[in-house]
């Protein structure tokens, strides 16, 4: 512990009181980052206690990692530097909610499945599907920026937020947007804050646009047998008039691990859709799925227990780990129409690793598994040459989840791009001192 670190405790405790601070070996472990362990947890109840929190930090150059349950902490580098857990536990208020206008404004510190219980009241939902499931914060959805399969219907957190305040490390509380879904002019900078990991403010109130939950929802298979296959089938599934809600490939890997089959040679890949609706309307789908499916040569069926296997779809890391303690997760970004030649060079690649590849078809977001028996500098180099492929295609590759013993060796976020110059001016504006989980994103900032 340094001494500037030592010497805020009297500071911390008049914003905070002495219960909303934690400074115990074990507490501060358990909010470690890779291998860095804070020097103190702090669990401020307000956005001016945030503020306050990050202005102190900001003066005595101490780094600091907001967080709430810590479902995502696993993406991104490891921290230069790490002196503050900055909890949000303790923020969990609704402020405002009217069902009839499809609006909602709330702390970040609310639960995923606790929010979506409590808008379920009014028939209301918000059709995300992200890493951590029912753990994950809103706060943390949004600042990275998380969803699932249900990107396909309905967009990602970007397309949600309407509005954010957002506390800096100058110790105001900016406001961004409104509590109405049109009420933008100009750039909305509330959008900077999507997606940015933490690295540039505090999210301390979110303003959300809501969705009618659909009456029912069911989930068909589509079993194919090569990638000129799925190619057919995605093509004609797009350009018809389904609204899909879910659309995602699993390989036969993918399949054998979600239906925990143990022969995955034995098996064809399948392709999911998940239609909502009345029942009259998922009757119409079926049949015009049907359709589709003979047309390519394949059957169709309905997929039992889907809740339930999409649960584990959209957190891989997670599920994967039970069994799979040394799972890489690998994200990749890529032109829809390349989706099925960078799976079928990822398996090229992949030599004797096993490798499952989850593939959201209309979106082109594919995740790669890699499930190793052992670390090696040769799982390394296949994560190197993955990202070297879906560079080559147009995309780009985010290491999602690996094993500490490997994530020094490995770039998270890989190359910089040409928008990174404007990236680190945000940063330098938003967080002069960079005590921002500094390191963990793109290009080290």
């Amino acid at each position: 512990m340094t001494a500037a670190v030592g010497s805020i405790r009297t500071d911390l405790v008049s914003i905070v009181g002495e219960s909303g601070i934690v400074t115990d070996p074990d507490s501060c472990a358990s909010r470690r980052v890779d291998l860095h362990i804070p020097s103190y947890v702090v669990y401020p109840d307000g956005a001016e206690k945030v503020a306050a929190i990050l202005h102190l930090a900001a003066e005595n150059d101490l780094a600091v990692v907001p967080f709430r349950n810590g479902t995502k902490l696993s993406t991104g580098n490891p921290p230069r530097r790490y002196d503050i857990a900055l909890s949000l536990k303790e923020m969990n208020r609704v402020w405002h909610f009217e069902a009839a206008d499809l609006t909602i404004s709330l702390e970040p510190g609310m639960k995923f499945g606790d929010f979506q219980e409590f808008v379920g009241r009014s028939g209301l939902w918000l059709p995300l599907d992200p890493r951590g499931g029912a753990q994950a914060s809103i706060g943390g959805m949004i600042a990275a920026n998380a969803t699932g399969s249900l990107r396909q219907g309905f967009g990602g957190p970007r397309d949600m937020v309407i509005g954010l305040k957002i506390a800096t490390t100058d110790g105001k509380i900016v406001k961004t947007g409104g509590r109405v879904v049109k009420n933008v002019a100009g750039y909305d900078l509330g959008k900077l804050m999507v997606g940015s990991y933490g690295t540039l403010g505090v999210i301390v109130e979110v303003n959300l646009k809501l969705y009618p939950k659909p009456p029912e929802w069911v989930t068909f298979a589509i079993r194919v047998s090569g990638l000129d296959q799925v190619r057919d089938l995605r093509g004609s599934i797009l350009r018809s008039p389904l609204d899909a809600l879910r659309l995602v490939l699993l390989d036969a890997a993918a399949v054998a691990l979600m239906r925990r089959e143990h022969q995955p040679e034995r098996q064809g890949a399948e392709v999911w859709i998940e239609i909502g609706g009345s029942h009259r309307v998922i009757n119409r789908c079926e049949s015009e799925l049907g359709q589709i499916a003979k047309s390519v040569g394949a059957g169709l069926s309905r997929l039992e227990g889907a809740d339930a296997l999409w649960k584990c779809f959209s957190d891989l890391p997670a599920w994967l780990q039970q069994e799979h303690s040394k799972v890489v997760v690998l994200k990749v970004a890529l032109p829809i129409a390349a989706s099925e030649e960078f799976l079928s060079l990822a398996r090229q690649h992949a030599g004797g690793v096993r490798l499952a590849g989850f593939a959201q078809m209309g979106v082109g977001i594919i995740h790669v598994c890699l499930l190793p028996e052992t670390h090696s500098a040769n799982l390394v180099e296949l994560v190197e040459r993955l990202r070297k492929t879906a560079v080559t295609l147009g995309g780009t590759l985010v290491v999602e989840h690996c094993p500490i013993e490997i994530k020094g060796g490995l770039d998270a976020w890989g190359a910089t791009g040409d928008d990174f110059e404007a990236m680190r001016k945000l940063k330098s504006v938003w967080d002069p001192k960079g005590i921002l989980a500094p390191g963990r994103f793109v290009g080290g900032i």
